[in-house]
Parts: structure tokens; C-alpha cells; sequence
């Protein structure tokens, strides 16, 4: 499953037959015996995910250790996560398990990202009905952390969990929410801040779930000719470093784009929920082995050409970069 990750297999019968056609080299991969679809159909059905899941988690420990230091644009000495999802849309007459629509299937793939080396820290797969928003209610609390989200996930009573476990967010906020300023900071408005006040909520589920102060800051966004309003309980940073650690919000979505393009979530090779998580998990571990590879071996390669140059490789013992051998 890992090569056909690496190489952009199509299905299960052209693992098989890319697989067999190189019989003489498979125990370079320490694959000792003949390879069949039957047998990946099945391990796919039956096999659990949770051991992909566990082999994905341990990867990501390494991968986080060794991108501690890396640096993301903003200087912060706490951990910053991005959070947000993206959905995969599926056939409802193929997948009918994954509830979306009443004529169409899909699963979400919901993801807590760590902003410094863009590794998943996060993964929770469900379908298509469920809210982002509960995804809030999984979450680990890392005290001292800032989590960053969207406005799809701006629920003020986990908000405040978030906020009771020591942990800061950065959110936007909606159109219609009540707000009651109490103390404005002088802002230099050539920055693009027009506003940075300290209130409470004045709406009343919104003030019963959220009884504490909260911040609000208004910024103009010059190259999008918008203007954003992020709420934070957060009171010490600079407004202007709370709206640089949003815009970095938008590395999340990179990483959809990037392992949509560049790894097999989009199509899959089973059609149950095992199977499903199966694949995306495995697909993850790929991601984070590779972002390992770039980091120990000190590569300038970007991920997408480390990617390329594996998948024309997967049957060579050495294989050259940049006048240095590695091994495979």
C-alpha cells in the first residue's frame, strides 16, 4: 500500500501488476512472496486501521521532534496549530455507509496541523453529517498552545473549554454576533489594524456559554481588499501577530491540496470504512516519512520532488541526488 502511495497507483489490480512485473527486485522491499489483490482486497476488509493509525502517530512524534525549531513566519514560542476540514466526495451507490446527502456519499477528513513543518498532529475521519465543529470536543488540550480556526468552528461554549484549559484560540467572527467593547488599544491603522478592544459578549447564549472577556481585532487586509474581524483570548501578543498567525491558517489548506495531488485519498482501493481509513492513514504516514527523509538527510528539495524522485526509484538499492548516494 505504501508503494502505491509512493508510484500513484490507479487500484488494486495495478498494484499487482506493477508488483509482479518486478518479481526479480521484491526483496529489496522485503516482499518474499507473490503479490495478489485478493490478499490486499482482503487485508483492506478485514485488518484493522487503528494499527496504520498507531504506525502514523509514532511517525509524527519523530517528524515533530525534528521540526521543533522549524520556523513558519511568525515568532512564537508556543506550538501553533491550524485547524480545519476538507471532504471527499464519494458514491453513494458504492460507499452507502458515509451519509452525506440523500443522493450523495462523502467523509470528511478533519485535521489538526502543526505549523512548524506542516505535520498532522490530528486526523479524524468520519462522514459527511458530521459538523466541523464537534471535532472540538476530540481534541487533546495542549495548555499554552494557540489553535487557530475558521469560522465554521466558532462555537463559544467550546471556546471556552478551550479557553479553562489554558490553551488560546484565534477564530473569526460572524456577522451577527453582539459585542460589547469595554477598553480599545491605540492601533497604528498603517499596519492594516483598524481596531483592537477588549468586551464581553452580549448575546445571550452566546454571554451564558462564554461568561469571561474576550478580545476583538479588526483588520483591513490590503491584498484582498477585506476586512476580517478575529476574536481571541489572547491579550498579550500584538494585534498584528494575531492576524499574521491566522493568515498562517491557510498552510491547512495547502496540505489538503498538496496530498490530494500528490497521494491516493481521492480515489480508493476498498470500499468499507476500514478500508477508507486504511488508505488515508497510510497515505499520512507517507506524508510525515517524507518530510522525516528531507529533515534528517538535510535535502533542499521541496516534498513534491522528493516525491517524484522515489516514485522512479521505489526498485533501486541507491539511487543519486545532488552527487550524494542515499540508500533506499
Amino acid at each position: 500500500m505504501a508503494f502505491a502511495q509512493l508510484t500513484y497507483r490507479e487500484s488494486l489490480r495495478d498494484i499487482e501488476s506493477c508488483l509482479r512485473s518486478q518479481r526479480s527486485k521484491l526483496y529489496h522491499m522485503d516482499i518474499r512472496g507473490n503479490v495478489s489483490r485478493n490478499t490486499l482486497a482482503n487485508a483492506n476488509k478485514v485488518r484493522d486501521w487503528r494499527i496504520y493509525a498507531d504506525f502514523a502517530h509514532c511517525l509524527i512524534q519523530k517528524a515533530r521532534a525534528l521540526y521543533l525549531d522549524e520556523d513558519f513566519g511568525v515568532q512564537l514560542d508556543q506550538t501553533v496549530y491550524a485547524l480545519d476540514a476538507t471532504t471527499i466526495d464519494l458514491c453513494l451507490s458504492v460507499f452507502p455507509w458515509a451519509h452525506f446527502r440523500q443522493t450523495k456519499a462523502a467523509v470528511n477528513f478533519h485535521t489538526l496541523l502543526d505549523l512548524r513543518g506542516n505535520i498532522p498532529t490530528f486526523i479524524h475521519i468520519s462522514d459527511g453529517k458530521l459538523h466541523d465543529v464537534n471535532i472540538l470536543d476530540s481534541l487533546v488540550i495542549e495548555p499554552g498552545a494557540f489553535y487557530i480556526m475558521d469560522r465554521g468552528y466558532l462555537d463559544f461554549a467550546r471556546l471556552y473549554m478551550l479557553h479553562l484549559n489554558e490553551a488560546f484560540f484565534a477564530t473569526r467572527g460572524k456577522s451577527n454576533f453582539k459585542f460589547r467593547r469595554q477598553y480599545s488599544d491605540p492601533v497604528d491603522r498603517t499596519t492594516g489594524i483598524i481596531c483592537d478592544q477588549s468586551g464581553v459578549l452580549t448575546g445571550f447564549y452566546s454571554a451564558a456559554h462564554y461568561p469571561e472577556k474576550m478580545r476583538r481585532i479588526k483588520y483591513h487586509d490590503a491584498d484582498l481588499d477585506k476586512t476580517l474581524v478575529f476574536l481571541t483570548n489572547n491579550f498579550t501578543l500584538p494585534a498584528m501577530t494575531i492576524a499574521q498567525l491566522y493568515r498562517c491558517r491557510w498552510q491547512v489548506e495547502l496540505f489538503f491540496k498538496w496530498i490530494k495531488q500528490n497521494l491516493r485519498i481521492k480515489s480508493f482501493y476498498g470500499t468499507s470504512d476500514n478500508a477508507i481509513k486504511t488508505q488515508v492513514w497510510i497515505a499520512v504516514s507517507i506524508y510525515v516519512l517524507v518530510a522525516i527523509i528531507k529533515k534528517r538527510l538535510k535535502l533542499q528539495a521541496s516534498l513534491y520532488t522528493i516525491l517524484q524522485i522515489l516514485s522512479v526509484t521505489m526498485f533501486e538499492r541507491m539511487f543519486p541526488y545532488k552527487n550524494i548516494c542515499f540508500r533506499q
